[in-house]
């Protein structure tokens, strides 16, 4: 039985990182795939690869599927912080601002000093504000 696959991950890290995106997120389909097939990743490997198979369709603007990412890696390694903040960017732009409060105030209680998510969501509790103000 074949076990994580730390090359292939790494391969797959080393393209993202290079921003070969549509070869990175292949490598990271396949070391996915492989751990379904053999259940034999960890999960902290696992999760990583699909946050950062989520962060290359946000940037493709594919927010459904990268949102599926996301709450794939989530529901790997709920101790990821990582993912919440990205599935909260991504609910922040849509909109649903309650979601994207929630996703940055959970990053906050993994990880208490993640600025960005601070930032978040205080633009998001702002903006929120905001559109209440509004009426809308």
């Amino acid at each position: 039985m074949e076990e994580d696959n730390p090359p292939l991950l790494e391969y797959a890290h080393s393209e993202f990182k290079k921003q070969n995106f549509k070869q990175a997120e292949e490598l990271y389909t396949k070391f996915i795939s492989s751990c379904a097939q053999f259940r034999g990743c960890e999960a902290s490997h696992l999760a990583g690869a699909y946050n950062n198979r989520g962060q290359i369709k946000y940037l493709r603007v594919d927010f459904k599927e990268a949102v599926e990412d996301f709450t794939s890696a989530i529901q790997t390694d709920s101790r990821f912080e990582i993912p919440f903040y990205n599935r909260g960017l991504i609910r922040y732009r849509l909109g649903f601002f309650d979601d994207a409060k929630s996703d940055f105030q959970q990053a906050l209680m993994l990880n208490p000093d993640f600025d960005e998510a601070k930032v978040s969501l205080q633009q998001t509790l702002l903006d929120q504000q905001h559109k209440m103000e509004r009426g809308y």
